[in-house]
């Protein structure tokens, strides 16, 4: 494991949320306002793919049952149960490429 690209960043349009795998993991990568975070792809609530889902401000909002994650630091931000937090993961551009590194 370690740092892994994850694609070009003009793949990674402003507003938008892409799911990329990541040494065997499903991570979403979300631009907002042109700087790209890394987050679990999946929802800790029920399992679906927040790759699916929408940005509303830094908050990643799952479509299935409408749990929230601050994409900064992948911790809940609003939802009406008590759910985990998503893990994050460090982002890197160099050379138009975008970066994400896990551990």
């Amino acid at each position: 494991m370690g740092r892994v690209i994850a694609g070009r960043l003009s793949d990674f349009a402003p507003g938008s949320i892409t799911k990329v795998a990541v040494d065997g993991r499903d991570v979403a990568v979300v631009n907002v306002d042109g700087t790209c975070y890394a987050i679990d792809d999946t929802c800790t609530h029920a399992g679906a793919s927040l790759s699916e889902g929408t940005v509303s401000g830094c908050n990643v909002v799952c479509g299935w049952h409408g749990a929230q994650f601050d994409c900064t630091t992948g911790r809940l931000a609003k939802f009406p149960a008590t759910i985990r937090d998503l893990a994050s993961y460090p982002v890197s551009i160099e050379d138009g490429n975008l970066y994400v590194e896990v551990s």
